[in-house]
């Protein structure tokens, strides 16, 4: 056979391949691009919203108020629930509220019908949503809603694994907000017992404080008892009578230190008597023409400074018959120990 006549009919054989490869391209373009049109783009217009946006953006409940449930569900045909669940889907109430959402249709539809196209791909296509819905019932902590919604989503695809995740996320939640419950009430008893014992505490030392002062008073009133007294008499011997001042004037006049007249308790420093702390202070002061004290200073005291101020004080308030000097009145200074004892 001749080698060019081989060469020839192959070659006409690879020409006549090509243009049928091409066409059957051609046709199978067609046909994808002719089920695009008619089959798929079709079904998902039918189950998008075509007034309430995308199925990708729900909205709850509170942000969008749902119709009224239809009056008889369990009388209407495979149409009447696709149709209302179409709605339901429209207006984004993929699983609320209870009754009327576009979940329970669907499977009101496959409970009429067992294997309804339209109704499992619409309940598969937006699982996902319908998911997002129940995690936001989650995140909101009401854990009674979704529950139901998560019941709700295992009809539809009990295998998902998405319902795995949402049930850890509840479970999570459940036992964070018990925590959280938790921790509140044994603060709350925390503050309220230390309120308490901050009460009892307060009442105890209360008492404790008007025991120590009333003892503090009545020890006072003890040491007080022999400086009147003393007083009195000095009072007494001053008030001589008449003639016997005129005799000393006539002798060259009369001369004597100077006579308390009326002494001042201490103030007991209210840190020392809580403490039930005892000392003594020793002060230095000048008593002039008129009886009183003056330049008043600690000399020594034991312990330092707790009792300084009140000693002070107290000899202040001092008034005392002025030091006589040929029958005149004169300055003189004295130095004193004041104890301060419970």
């Amino acid at each position: 056979m001749d080698t060019r006549y081989l060469l020839d009919t192959r070659r006409h054989a690879r020409g006549a391949v090509r243009p049928v490869a091409i066409a059957i391209i051609v046709v199978v373009v067609l046909l994808a691009v002719g089920a695009w049109f008619l089959i798929i783009k079709p079904h998902q217009e039918m189950v998008m919203a075509d007034a309430g946006g995308h199925p990708s953006s729900p909205v709850s409940v509170a942000e969008r108020a749902a119709p009224a449930a239809p009056a008889n569900v369990a009388a209407m045909d495979i149409n009447q629930l696709l149709s209302e669940a179409r709605t339901a889907m429209n207006e984004q109430r993929y699983l609320a509220p209870v009754g009327n959402n576009a979940f329970e249709f669907y499977l009101r539809a496959l409970e009429k019908q067992p294997g309804n196209q339209v109704a499992t791909d619409a309940l598969r296509e937006t699982f996902p949503f319908a998911a997002t819905s129940a995690e936001q019932a989650i995140n909101s902590r009401d854990f009674n809603e979704a529950q139901r919604q998560i019941d709700l989503l295992a009809k539809a695809d009990p295998t998902n694994f998405t319902l795995t995740i949402l049930r850890s996320k509840l479970d999570a939640q459940r036992k964070l907000l018990d925590k959280q419950q938790q921790q509140q009430t044994a603060d709350q008893q925390k503050t309220e017992l230390a309120a308490q014992k901050a009460a009892a505490d307060k009442l105890q030392a209360d008492k404790l404080a008007a025991d120590q002062q009333k003892a503090l008073v009545d020890q006072q009133k003890q040491k007080q008892a022999p400086v009147a007294t003393q007083a009195s008499q000095q009072t007494a011997t001053a008030n001589k009578p008449a003639a016997v001042d005129g005799a000393a004037a006539s002798s060259g006049g009369q001369s004597s230190e100077a006579v308390l007249v009326k002494a001042a308790a201490p103030n007991y420093p209210r840190p020392a008597l809580q403490a039930q702390q005892t000392g003594w202070v020793v002060v230095a002061f000048t008593i002039d023409v008129d009886g009183r004290p003056r330049d008043v200073k600690v000399v020594d005291s034991q312990p330092r400074i707790v009792f300084d101020h009140a000693a002070v004080d107290a000899v202040n308030r001092y008034r005392f018959t002025p030091a006589m000097k040929d029958g005149v009145a004169v300055s003189s200074t004295r130095q004193q120990k004041i104890e301060f004892n419970l």
